[in-house]
C-alpha cells in the first residue's frame, strides 16, 4: 500500500466514496467569498432594525424596497411614543427618551452597516440594542433575537468584509 502524498491521514479515498463527495463539498463550500456573506449580513440586519426604526417616525419614509419615499423632516410619532410608554418601557429611561434613542439608533446604525462604515461600532450598538429588546421588552423572542445575535456577532468578529468603505480606508490608510 502506498501512501498518498495529498492525503494527510493516509491513503486517498477511491474517486466517488462518500468521503470524497464531502470533501469537495466542504471545499466548494469554502470558495464562498466572505465579502459576499459579510455584505449579505450588513444589509440583511440593516434591514431588520431600518424598517423597524421608520415605524417610530412620520414625515420621512424611505423603503427602496417597498417604494415608500417621502422626504420631510423626521419626528417621533405618538403610536411610537405609546408603545414606549405602555409596550417597549425599559427601566432608568422615561418613554420619550428611550423612544428618541431608539429611533435614532435604529436609523443611525442600519446606514453605517450598509456603508460598511464604523461597522463593528455599529454591529455592537445593535447587539446592545438586541439585548435589551430580549431581556426587557420580548424575552419570548429569543429565537429571532438569536439570530439578530448571530450576524451581529458575525460582523463584529470579522468586520464588514471586502465591499465596504472600512475595508477602503484601511487600505488606503496602509499606503
Amino acid at each position: 500500500m502506498t501512501l498518498s502524498t495529498t492525503h494527510p491521514d493516509g491513503p486517498a479515498p477511491a474517486r466517488g466514496t462518500p468521503r470524497t463527495l464531502l470533501e469537495r463539498a466542504r471545499d466548494g463550500f469554502a470558495r464562498i467569498p466572505e465579502a459576499g456573506v459579510a455584505l449579505l449580513g450588513r444589509l440583511s440586519i440593516a434591514a431588520v432594525f431600518w424598517r423597524s426604526g421608520q415605524t417610530k417616525i412620520e414625515g420621512f419614509a424611505l423603503d427602496p424596497a417597498a417604494g415608500n419615499f417621502t422626504l420631510g423632516w423626521p419626528r417621533l410619532s405618538e403610536n411610537a411614543l405609546l408603545l414606549f410608554e405602555y409596550e417597549y418601557a425599559v427601566p432608568l429611561l422615561a418613554p420619550g427618551t428611550a423612544a428618541l434613542l431608539a429611533t435614532v439608533a435604529e436609523h443611525l446604525f442600519p446606514l453605517l452597516l450598509v456603508l460598511g462604515l464604523g461597522t463593528r461600532w455599529a454591529a455592537l450598538g445593535l447587539l446592545a440594542m438586541t439585548g435589551v429588546i430580549q431581556i426587557f421588552v420580548y424575552p419570548g423572542a429569543w429565537p429571532t433575537h438569536g439570530v439578530w445575535a448571530a450576524v451581529l456577532l458575525w460582523l463584529l468578529v470579522r468586520g464588514a468584509g471586502a465591499l465596504s468603505l472600512d475595508h477602503w480606508l484601511a487600505r488606503r490608510a496602509r499606503r
